[in-house]
């Protein structure tokens, strides 16, 4: 059974992607050095095959951090982390992928390959690198294994939550002045850059320290002395908020000239905080400040896990906007998650042990177990929507009588030239098999 019900099929052919950018540093910079990179590639690469490339970028980042840093532990308390220079290799990394995200879409109008798969595919992946670089970054900064990583996870999710349901209620991707694609992957890859140079530890620098205002009695009065990796954390805060408020203005604005509620939409927010009670619950097992999760090598597998449920729901998110479904407000992970938080708290709620999770052992195979289970759920959501889609767009070609000025015979001509024809078909399975938006 696929995720496309049949009567929202034909809407794939209406979709069309829209967006609006108004990073000054997106227009003005970074632009023009997208617009030289693409002509790099040659036509014959699918745009697909330039994104994914750039996951592949970040996922040979965070076997980069397995591999030396296995447990998530950051250099405190004589811990010892990656090597300086992995840092460097994060930044480039990353900033590959920046790049390579940034023009799969030049290369998707170059090649004649937009579609709605293209967007399923660039979200997805950009889904999955949002847990990646919290980890990452989490790491970078010293956080490790802390409930400022847990921040910073819900936040950057919350940002990505925000953004699609913005689309799906206006139709087009909003990019404001400072927009995680843009400005928020640069910062991070500044982050690794000062990490390669300095190591994770200078974030723990006292901030008023740091600029040198640590004696102006008005100042230290009402800002606490915190590292700077706290001041980061404090940021993201701040642009978080910003981006809810910027976000239901345009969703606002949208339905408003639609005539429609501009209030229901808020609604559609809830299964987000939702989901993040559900971990953090999970997590403050068996107290929120001795966290047997956070405080245990479980806690990257666990925000794996997590990330990989959130690229789920965003990505059912997305398909709805792109075949015009109503909003997925529920999603089958969320089971599991009741299930893990429900089981921990037992002594909390019930005043019993744990029926799962009633030792480390029984803790550390039912973590591993969600990844699992999430990282099947996703791919099995991931297989079944490219089926969907392209059978569909593939059945469409086959029944289609007319394409553009020339006629589709049944041998596969085009206008009575059979190898012209046949090189059209093939371009256009190709197309979308390889789908890019």
């Amino acid at each position: 059974m696929g995720y496309i019900p049949p009567d929202a099929l034909a809407n794939l052919k209406k979709y069309s992607y829209k967006s609006v950018d108004k990073s000054l540093l997106s227009r003005h910079v970074l632009n023009p050095y997208w617009t030289w990179l693409v002509t790099l590639w040659p036509t014959w690469v699918a745009p697909n095959v330039i994104t994914l490339s750039g996951l592949c970028m970040v996922l040979i980042n965070f076997a980069t951090l397995v591999y030396y840093d296995p447990n998530y532990l950051a250099e405190k308390g004589g811990a010892t982390g990656p090597p300086q220079w992995v840092y460097f290799t994060w930044a480039a990394g990353l900033f590959i992928y920046q790049s390579l995200d940034a023009i799969d879409g030049k290369q998707a109008r170059r090649t004649g390959m937009s579609g709605p798969l293209g967007e399923m595919f660039d979200h997805g992946c950009d889904a999955l690198n949002t847990t990646l670089e919290v980890i990452l970054a989490g790491r970078a900064l010293g956080l490790g294994r802390s409930w400022w990583t847990v921040a910073s996870q819900a936040a950057s999710l919350a940002n990505f939550y925000l953004t699609t349901w913005e689309e799906y209620h206006t139709g087009q991707l909003y990019l404001g002045v400072f927009s995680g694609p843009v400005e928020g992957i640069l910062m991070i890859v500044g982050i690794y850059v000062i990490s390669g140079i300095f190591g994770p530890a200078f974030w723990d620098t006292p901030t008023l320290t740091f600029f040198g205002i640590d004696k102006v009695p008005i100042i230290t009065k009402y800002i606490p002395n915190k590292g700077l990796n706290d001041a980061v954390m404090a940021l993201g805060g701040v642009v978080l908020a910003v981006n809810i408020i910027t976000s239901y203005i345009n969703v606002y604005k949208a339905r408003a000239a639609a005539k429609e509620s501009v209030l229901s939409p808020l609604l559609y927010l809830l299964p987000f905080p939702m989901t993040v009670a559900l971990q953090v619950a999970w997590l403050s097992s068996p107290s929120f400040s001795r966290s047997f999760i956070i405080n245990s090598p479980l806690f990257m597998p666990f925000l794996c896990a997590w990330g990989l449920q959130f690229a789920h729901q965003v990505g059912r998110m997305i398909l709805a906007h792109v075949s015009k479904q109503p909003f997925p407000w529920w999603d089958w992970m969320w089971i599991w998650s009741v299930v893990g938080a429900l089981d921990a708290n037992m002594p909390r709620l019930f005043n019993r042990a744990p029926f799962i999770q009633h030792s480390p052992d029984n803790v550390r195979i039912f973590i591993y177990a969600t990844l699992a289970v999430s990282l099947l759920s996703y791919t099995r959501f991931v297989t079944l929507v490219i089926k969907d889609i392209t059978n569909y767009l593939g059945n469409c070609l086959l029944h289609r009588q007319e394409e553009g000025p020339v006629r589709i015979l049944e041998k596969g001509s085009v206008g009575g030239q059979d190898e012209r024809g046949q090189e059209a078909i093939e371009k256009y399975r190709s197309n979308i098999l390889l789908d890019e938006s």
